[in-house]
C-alpha cells in the first residue's frame, strides 16, 4: 500500500512480473509496461489459484510460459484498452469478494 500512496503503483493495474519473464514479451505485449502496475487485476482474479495449476504440471515453468503468462498478458492488454473508474471498481470488489471466499 505504501507504493500506492507514493504513486509507484496503482490499486488496479497489471501486476508486476519477474524480469526473466518480461524479457520474453513480444512488442505488442510490452504495452503492459506502459501503465502503472497494480496490486490487483483481472489476470490475478482469473488465476487466483495459479499455484495449484502450476503444482499439477509436470513442467511448471513451461506451463507458466506457454499457457498462463500469455493469457495474463491478454487479460492485462484488454484491461488497458477498457480501463476506467467503473472497471477498476468492479475489479476491486471482485478481489475483495475472492479474498473473503465469495465467488
Amino acid at each position: 500500500l505504501f507504493s500506492v500512496l507514493i504513486g509507484d503503483m496503482s490499486v488496479v493495474g497489471p501486476r508486476p512480473e519477474v524480469p526473466k519473464y518480461v524479457a520474453m514479451y513480444n512488442e505488442s505485449q510490452r504495452v503492459v509496461l506502459s501503465v502503472r502496475p497494480g496490486i490487483t487485476d483481472m489476470a490475478s482474479l482469473h488465476y487466483f489459484e495459479e499455484s495449484d495449476l502450476i503444482a499439477k504440471s509436470d513442467q511448471p515453468e513451461k506451463t507458466y510460459i506457454e499457457i498462463i503468462m500469455p493469457e495474463k498478458l491478454r487479460l492485462n492488454m484488454e484491461y488497458i484498452q477498457r480501463a476506467n473508474f467503473f472497471t477498476d471498481l468492479k475489479i476491486i470488489v471482485k478481489t475483495a469478494l475472492r479474498i473473503f471466499g465469495v465467488r
